[in-house]
């Protein structure tokens, strides 16, 4: 039809009418930064995780509520002693080179993965035997009950136990995956990629969509478009103006300074998002070196954040922010808490009055700043101002993200610094990056031995109201040892032009069921 209606289009264009484009079903589309590392099991990397979510799959998937739900799964079966586990994949299941996916290739897959996931070590280290009992059951056995078994197989959080077929699991165990061949919704076009300005992604006609309606991560994912090309542009105020000027049809994050202008543009919609789709700005702190190192001294801090200063200071508008949490798990989430939240009260004064009961004598507090980023640039300066009414001796060092990364692992350089990451990373204390870390070797070294058996009573909690109840005690520990101080919960809204319809909402850019005019 579309080849039929060109001759027409020409004669009418000829003739001086404007004639509208012909849709193509192709998304142009501006993600947060370019994909770089394609290996599913290989990098932590937000970007990396996007991209795997469209060419590959996984067993379980979360919804909107954070439930996980079956995705690859047909059935599961549990014993009664919770101890085995029998997965059936359903029907439908290929890759994309035209390979049935199989319960070997669930296999390989999660056997390369789970020792380079901090979940997936737990759940191997419970793990007896791990098994395909058929071409399409797979069966695991436990050494005792564990039972986030489809939590962690259903988890979003970066590293994505992801199915790849099993023959690119073979090789050294260090060895990366450069071939891209999934059973997901997108096929990956590597003969059309150029690094530094495009990466080509076609629709799957072999995947067959579960019949439920899609649901955050969970459900049918039906594609809809033909195309999408995931275009690199660098500097946001660049990706704004190509949006309004319809060069693209979706932009990831819109810089808060453009909304305004976004909002008022023809055929743009600006998506507002809650709860887990928000993020979560922190303060790291360095616990192994003066001043905070000491406890004490970091308690000081819980009355020198305002978040809604901090959040307005970024230039975050009401509709995207939350002007106060309190909660390391998130506001708005299933495991939202108030343990221990009574310390986290902004009151300089008294502030001033705690910092002089500790032995602090004036060290300097170093604070790796980022000038190049406003969101997390403008947080500490509001902080900066408050530590120093306080009392604190601040040395502010500017630096761009690949110096503060090279700093934050040295121990004895820095004091704290500002970052902010995906709410669902940050919604539970097994992926809390922060928590999580607790007397590992991760930047910031914050170490409660008393952590470690709360997190066993995590895991080993028997449902949610249980998890729930652990989770408050353990958020009322980390108010005490302080391993980093949030300051603000917001939205990075996504932009995008109003010939789009369908778009599942959600801080993860998903394209399926979207529909282009």
């Amino acid at each position: 039809m579309r080849r039929a209606l060109r001759p027409i289009a020409a004669a009418l264009a000829a003739l001086g009418f404007a004639v509208p484009a012909l849709a193509a079903g192709n998304l142009n589309a501006v993600l947060e930064s370019e994909v770089v590392f394609l290996d599913p099991h290989q990098t932590t990397a937000n970007i990396t995780r996007t991209f795997n979510f469209m060419v590959f799959d996984t067993l379980f998937a979360m919804d909107s509520r954070g439930a996980i739900q079956p995705q690859m799964v047909g059935a599961t079966t549990i014993s009664d002693d919770k101890l085995t586990y029998a997965f059936t994949l359903r029907d439908g299941l290929v890759f994309h080179d035209g390979a049935p996916v199989t319960a070997s290739d669930v296999v390989a897959s999660l056997k390369r993965w789970m020792p380079r996931d901090a979940l997936g070590r737990m759940l191997a280290a419970a793990t007896a035997s791990l098994e395909a009992t058929s071409a399409k059951v797979v069966t695991l056995t436990l050494k005792e009950p564990f039972p986030l078994v489809l939590q962690v197989l259903g988890k979003p959080n970066a590293i994505v136990p992801f199915i790849v077929p099993a023959r690119l699991t073979e090789g050294p165990a260090d060895q990366k995956i450069t071939e891209m061949t999934g059973s997901g919704p997108f096929l990956f076009r590597k003969e059309e990629w150029r690094a530094g300005d495009r990466m080509v992604l076609d629709r799957n006609p072999a995947y067959v969509a579960r019949a439920e309606k899609p649901d955050f991560l969970a459900g049918g994912k039906r594609v809809k478009i033909d195309r999408i090309t995931l275009k690199v542009i660098p500097d946001v105020s660049t990706a704004a103006s190509a949006l309004i000027a319809g060069e693209i049809d979706y932009l990831q994050y819109v810089p808060f300074d453009w909304i305004d202008r976004l909002k008022k543009a023809r055929d743009i919609k600006l998506m507002a998002l809650g709860g887990l789709d928000q993020f979560q700005g922190n303060f790291r702190l360095n616990h192994a070196h003066p001043p905070f190192n000491d406890p004490a001294i970091r308690q000081v801090l819980w009355n020198l954040v305002d978040q809604k200063a901090i959040l307005e200071a970024i230039g975050i508008p009401p509709e995207f922010r939350l002007d106060q949490c309190a909660s390391f798990w998130m506001c708005g989430t299933p495991l939202e808490s108030k343990a221990g939240a009574e310390a986290f009260r902004f009151d300089i004064e008294a502030a001033k009055a705690a910092l002089k009961k500790t032995a602090y004598k004036g060290e300097k507090v170093v604070f790796m700043e980022l000038p190049s980023s406003p969101t997390s640039m403008n947080p500490a300066l509001v902080l900066v101002d408050a530590m120093r009414k306080a009392g604190f001796t601040v040395d502010e060092q500017g630096m761009d993200w690949g110096t503060l990364l090279q700093r934050r692992v040295k121990k004895d350089t820095w004091s704290m610094f500002a970052v902010y990451s995906n709410g669902v990373d940050m919604s539970n204390p097994l992926t809390h990056f922060y928590i999580a870390a607790n007397c590992a070797e991760f930047a910031g070294w914050s170490c409660e031995p008393a952590m470690k058996p709360l997190m066993a009573d995590f895991v080993k909690a028997p449902d949610d109201a249980a998890r729930k109840a652990v989770a408050d005690r353990i958020q009322a520990l980390a108010y005490a040892n302080a391993p980093s101080v949030m300051w603000g919960q917001f939205t990075v809204p996504t932009g995008y032009r109003t010939t789009l319809s369908g778009l599942v909402e959600s801080s993860f850019p998903m394209f399926w069921e979207v529909e282009k005019k």
